[in-house]
């Protein structure tokens, strides 16, 4: 008899500890996320760690989006140094290869062997892809993000470009947005913190 009681009060405290769990709040990324995600319209790129990629070249991992060139004086390298920072915090939360693309916009001036020696300093997870503006523009923009375009002739000049970093699952599609913090006097980046906290609660989600 004891012995059922002691049953009894064991599975009420257990639905109990069940009803409080789930009452307590869950933590929310602060990122934007996409829901559903968002599938990324067919794309073909050249890239530094293969001849050319495409949408399937995002599937089986988790990818990083930017948009970048090695020219650039500021966003891009401090980016990408804490990118690669960050970036073994985020292999631990997931089972798949976490992966960065640099986006070139500024393909006049980066080639793919001049992306190949920018990206390659910051380790093999990180990979650049280019292309010329007729196919480029597209693939930015449906990434929603946006870059300018110099006028022609020009040869000293500077790219304006977001400073957003884009999620894609490893189904290859848009999970979510990470928007740079604009702070006067301060160059617009990422809080790579808070894209780690955020990447954690999205890809446990997953």
């Amino acid at each position: 008899m004891n012995r059922l009681l002691y049953i009894v009060i064991a599975v009420f405290a257990l639905g109990i500890g069940f009803g409080v769990y789930q009452l307590i709040p869950k933590p929310e990324p602060k990122a934007l996320v996409y829901q559903p995600p968002r599938p990324l319209a067919t794309f073909e790129l050249d890239g530094t760690q293969a001849t050319t990629v495409n949408n399937q070249s995002l599937q089986g991992q988790w990818t990083l989006l930017f948009t970048g060139y090695t020219y650039c004086p500021d966003i891009c390298p401090t980016t990408m140094a804490q990118l690669r920072d960050i970036l073994p915090q985020l292999q631990q939360s997931v089972n798949e290869p976490v992966k960065v693309w640099m986006v070139s916009v500024d393909p006049k001036r980066d080639s793919v062997a001049r992306l190949r020696d920018y990206t390659g300093f910051f380790g093999d997870a990180f990979a650049g892809v280019r292309a010329e503006h007729k196919r480029l523009y597209p693939f930015v923009q449906d990434l929603g993000l946006m870059y300018s375009i110099p006028e022609e002739g020009d040869e000293n000049y500077l790219v304006n470009h977001s400073a957003a970093i884009i999620l894609v699952n490893p189904d290859g599609n848009r999970q979510a947005i990470f928007n740079a913090k604009h702070e006067q006097g301060k160059v617009p980046t990422v809080d790579m913190q808070q894209l780690a906290d955020d990447f954690s609660i999205i890809s446990a989600d997953y």
